[in-house]
């Protein structure tokens, strides 16, 4: 790709920017159409404009009553249960201001956590969770967070095996590295594009379809190991390789072990490229348990045939073979084990580093994976220092809140829960992203003050003590850049928002200013200037490596600068392949670790020192198997992305009777009379929601699939645990670590039954505004006058 040449003028176009891509301004309609440049849009965003300002938008900054009457806590009312009463937005800005002071003088700033977990914008300055992060910084700090809820086992397991977490996020092998090289492509958990159409900082062209299809047309032999067969496309023509759900670190040291056995394996590669062999070795030859990790030792547990392993296996030592593994296997029970397996076994093959060979993660998880990066480091809203050091895996919220002062282990270190008093969420949705939702509504409960910028009435709103309405990606200005990808874009206003409505960034400019910190927080500059300063260090940063860029002004009339890679595509490790001397890892041994003494030292009970296989807590081969004999996948949804917009025309379309679809085999709903479309209650050792039903075969016998990004709808908000009327597949899966090594989120290690809802179910309620009462403290002065 050149650069463009901006010495001539060009042709003005307004984009708007989004995690799901770019769209044009339709200038008839006034909405969005698809980016002309984008080969396979995600269709679904342009059909966003309609319920912008659909009857669940909040207008008014809003309190819970009974936090308005009796202040912080919960002593007097229950978050979630009680209606809210709309106030001025001075009030509600002195109110928070008031309360970040008290929580700040009596409890210090240790006791506020500002953990918000982003995906509200693509943009690199209204990207509230930046805003969030930038104000506490310049306030005093508070608790954070760490890692993702996307890969968080796959974040702390890669630095130990191999220095760092390219392969993961970034520096993946190029798709131009894999198509035309690669022979055969074993893909754990598929590639499925609904997944693909996202990207964190935006994305210009989707790609991966294309790249997935020139694949297969270059010959390669592409075969989907994962209980779902439409975790690739049918048009890609992938062989379907079905197994037990969470069993593919089993699968994996089967097929090393044969490797192994039948000296199919490279050991000039071993010795030269990594460390801690013999180690792996000896587990898998039993030497260690006594139990040998061969292919009929595999085959009962993923219920693969043994023979089909061990062809597979010579199939993978025979062919230039690339693993691929989506991010979804590592978001269960010892989830880092099969990364760090897929890892051992491309080094048993022996082809890492080279085009066409080796492993790499998420490949079609997000739309950038596989594209070359970016040359120009694009520049983000700075955040300043956190005067806090304190923080908390992501996934361990409900753990923190229930807890306070518990000590738990993390990735080699013993660390302690804070006691939060307030806590302070912008940009995203923790009723979407948390396991057993039912347990963190009793965890909300904790805290003095919850305090939430939203744009719907969402479980998020409806949770939370003050809420103050913040305007949609579609509402403002904004730089959009992604370091995966090679583009920066301007995203331009398609409409005012509702009146009154304002930025996060204003929101949190007002209450810094009551605080005595808006000079630090704003450093003087408007919301324009501040996309200005942005844009302006991008073209410094260009101009370093020797890119010149267009002023600010042709850039707004262009929408997209996009710029050439300057370096050549190369696999993943190929500099530490070509010299492991000169390129060593940053692991203690400089090589790659299929044994690891640091993790060995932790001595953690869930995670030793090379890749094993344990047993799921749940799974269909364990004993809550005969209680809940289905195992429940919650994949993302194909039309939203996570939670937002659920109220929107293309979610609803997706609804059989208002309700988020669950997929099960033909065997299995004919076991239990289902027919397409029933209401059904799905439940698990945590809670029960309903949704309805779509018989398919693209899903093994045994396993059921529901989205995620139902928002969450409780039929009865006042009692814990009750009946959830949405489809939300968070009130079933379990809220534990997958290990003591990452403290990650567990959800694919989820067992469930399901059975037709007799009467008449109760109507969906989550789109409806929240309830809104007059202010009570007007009514108790009208009655003292009287």
């Amino acid at each position: 790709m050149k650069n463009k040449d901006f010495s001539e003028p060009s042709r003005q176009r307004k984009l708007v920017g989004s995690h799901w891509g770019f769209y044009e301004h339709d200038s008839k309609s006034g909405g969005l159409k698809p980016f002309r440049e984008d080969p396979d849009p995600a269709m679904f965003g342009t059909e966003l404009t309609q319920d912008r300002l659909s009857p669940s938008r909040i207008l008014r900054p809003a309190i819970r009553r009974s936090y308005l009457e009796h202040g912080p806590g919960t002593d007097h009312g229950r978050r979630g249960a009680e209606p809210f009463v709309e106030v001025s937005w001075d009030e509600a800005l002195d109110l928070v201001a008031s309360e970040i002071s008290r929580v700040r003088q009596t409890y210090g700033n240790g006791a506020i956590f500002s953990g918000s977990y982003g995906w509200s914008s693509a943009g690199r300055f209204h990207h509230a969770q930046s805003q969030l992060k930038r104000f506490f910084n310049m306030a005093g700090g508070s608790v954070r967070s760490v890692q993702t809820y996307s890969y968080a086992a796959g974040e702390v397991i890669l630095p130990h095996v191999i220095g760092n977490l390219n392969g993961l996020v970034s520096g993946h092998t190029p798709w131009g590295q894999i198509a035309g090289h690669s022979e055969f492509i074993v893909m754990f958990g598929g590639t499925p594009l609904r997944n693909a159409q996202v990207n964190a900082g935006g994305i210009t062209r989707h790609t991966a379809r294309s790249a997935l299809l020139a694949c297969r047309d270059s010959g390669a032999r592409l075969l989907n190991i994962s209980p779902v067969r439409d975790d690739t496309e049918a048009e890609l023509s992938a062989e379907w390789q079905p197994l037990r759900p969470g069993t593919d670190t089993a699968l994996l040291l089967a097929l090393s072990h044969t490797l192994i056995a039948e000296n199919l394996h490279d050991q000039d590669f071993l010795a030269s490229y990594t460390e801690g062999f013999e180690t792996f070795r000896a587990y898998l030859m039993g030497e260690q348990d006594g139990i040998v990790k061969n292919a009929a030792w595999a085959s009962t547990i993923t219920e693969v045939d043994a023979a089909v392993i061990s062809d597979l296996a010579r199939m993978m030592a025979r062919k230039k073979t690339f693993i691929m593994m989506s991010w979804s296997l590592q978001r269960a029970d010892y989830g880092e084990q099969p990364y760090w397996a897929a890892i051992a076994l491309a080094s048993l093959l022996g082809g890492i580093g080279l085009p066409g060979q080796g492993f790499g993660f998420g490949y079609a998880s997000v739309g950038s994976i596989g594209q070359p990066a970016s040359p120009i480091n694009w520049p983000s809203l700075p955040q300043g220092k956190n005067p806090i050091t304190d923080y908390i895996p992501v996934a361990r919220i409900a753990d923190m809140l229930l807890n306070p002062g518990t000590e738990y282990d993390h990735d080699g270190t013993r660390r302690t829960y804070p006691d939060i008093k307030l806590v302070y969420w912008a940009g995203g949705n923790p009723f979407h992203h948390h396991q057993d939702l039912n347990r963190l509504v009793e965890a909300w409960q904790r805290p003095d003050t919850i305090i939430a910028h939203e744009h719907w009435w969402n479980a998020h709103a409806r949770h939370a003590d003050i809420v103050f309405p913040a305007s949609t990606f579609m509402e403002r200005n904004d730089v959009i850049a992604s370091g995966r990808d090679s583009f920066i874009g301007w995203s331009s206003s398609l409409a005012a928002p509702p009146e009154g409505i304002v930025t996060d960034h204003e929101i949190l400019r007002r209450i810094a200013g009551r605080l005595g910190v808006e000079a630090e927080f704003t450093e003087g500059l408007s919301e324009d200037q501040w996309l200005e300063r942005l844009y302006g260090q991008a073209c410094v940063n260009a101009a370093t490596r020797g890119i010149n860029m267009p002023d600010i002004e042709t850039f707004q009339n262009t929408g997209i600068v996009e710029v050439a890679a300057q370096s050549p595509e190369r696999a993943l490790l190929a500099d530490f392949r070509a010299n492991p001397q000169t390129h060593p890892l940053r692991t203690p041994s400089g090589r790659i670790e299929l044994g690891s003494q640091t993790i060995a030292g932790f001595a953690y009970d869930d995670c030793p020192g090379h890749p094993a296989w344990f047993e799921p807590k749940e799974w269909l081969g364990s004993p809550v198997a005969q209680q809940f004999p289905l195992h429940l996948l919650s994949c993302q949804p194909h039309d939203k992305l996570h939670s937002q917009w659920d109220h929107a025309k293309p979610s609803r379309r997706t609804k059989a009777s208002g309700r988020q679809p669950v997929r099960i085999h033909p065997k299995d709903a004919a076991k239990r009379n289902l027919a397409d479309g029933d209401t059904v209650t799905i439940t698990s050792p945590r809670g029960a929601c309903l949704a309805s039903v779509s018989i398919t075969d693209a899903v093994r016998e045994g396993v059921v699939q529901l989205a995620t990004g139902a928002w969450f709808d409780p039929s009865d908000p006042s009692v814990a645990g009750s009946l959830e009327l949405n489809g939300n597949p968070n009130v079933l899966t379990a809220d534990h670590g997958t290990s003591r090594l990452a403290q990650g989120p567990s959800p694919n290690s989820c067992l469930v039954e399901i059975a037709r809802f007799d009467g008449i179910a109760p109507p969906v309620r989550a789109y409806r505004p929240a309830d809104l009462v007059p202010d009570p403290r007007k009514t108790t002065r009208r009655n003292e006058v009287r």
